[in-house]
């Protein structure tokens, strides 16, 4: 596994000129990532590198199908040579599948195998308590903010719209996961 300072260069040479807002928030999800450590343990640096890059598919330089999840895990697995689970952490992030279905794109994202779910939770997590500017959020002002940006009819809104009650859920289950429970201890996926 590459670790977070290459990721973190990577996603800054992709979108932090052109893309600032993107930029801002992908580092607002990264270090989302970060609160996770106690959770997560040893994929802590995976989900960090995952949150750098989960966003990367929206660079111009590598928009292929205009799907960022899929442009972003191609570019990684086939330019990059990163880490299958990577791959598919970029590639399923924040329930990318309803998307990819809405797009026509289901059989392309089948190219890379769903990470496993606790993983995957955590990613959406992060990706949903990290606003447009970087700054935490809840997930329900998060889920808000993306339908305000795009009208019912579009791929996007739709897609969030289906996908919601997953993407609660998935956040919920992380948050349970690092409940405290009486002893001190932080409890694991």
């Amino acid at each position: 596994m590459t670790g977070t300072t290459w990721a973190r260069t990577l996603a800054e040479g992709l979108l932090a000129e052109v893309l600032p807002r993107r930029w801002a928030h992908v580092q607002g999800v990264a270090g989302r990532a970060r609160t996770l450590a106690a959770m997560l343990g040893d994929d802590t640096n995976l989900i960090e590198v995952a949150a750098w890059l989960h966003d990367i598919g929206y660079a111009p330089s590598l928009v292929r199908s205009g799907f960022h999840p899929l442009d972003g895990a191609r570019y990684l697995r086939d330019e990059v040579g990163a880490d299958d689970v990577l791959c598919q952490l970029v590639a399923h992030h924040t329930a990318a599948a309803i998307e990819a279905e809405e797009r026509g794109l289901r059989l392309e994202l089948e190219e890379f195998a769903r990470p496993a779910p606790q993983l995957l939770n955590a990613l959406i997590y992060c990706d949903l308590t990290a606003g447009v500017d970087g700054a935490t959020v809840d997930v329900e002002h998060r889920l808000a903010e993306i339908l305000t940006r795009y009208p019912p009819e579009h791929v996007v809104h739709r897609s969030i719209t289906r996908s919601a009650p997953i993407l609660r859920e998935a956040a919920h289950n992380v948050r349970r996961c690092l409940a405290v429970d009486r002893s001190g201890e932080v409890r694991g996926l």
